[in-house]
């Protein structure tokens, strides 16, 4: 199995196993594992063992990590999604804006 991300189109990026590598004539990618980049089960599967069929026409581009471990690649991507909750955690209302908000 090759891990990769597939980057969809009008969606957030998926982290799967793909069955072999995408080829330039392939209509869909064949994967399975499919996972969110935090590593949840995407809500709209039931089972994210189950096998996949993809197309093409809803995949804006396929990632596949080369020369990087799979625990570096893990831990920068657990990294990445703690600094994102930290960053929404320092959002602050501004009063004024609140105030204009009531006034409209």
């Amino acid at each position: 199995m090759i891990r990769a991300i597939l980057h969809l189109l009008n969606d957030q990026p998926l982290s799967v196993e793909l069955v072999e590598e995408p080829k330039p004539g392939d209509i869909a990618v064949i994967c399975t594992n499919v996972h969110t980049i935090d590593g949840k089960r995407p809500v709209f599967i039931d089972f994210s063992s189950s096998t996949f069929v993809i197309p093409m026409a809803a995949i804006r581009f396929v990632e596949i990590p080369t020369g990087v471990e799979e625990t570096d690649r893990a831990a920068a991507v657990a990294a990445a999604a703690a600094e994102s909750a930290d960053e929404s955690e320092d959002l602050e209302i501004d009063e004024d804006f609140l105030r204009r908000v009531r006034e409209a």
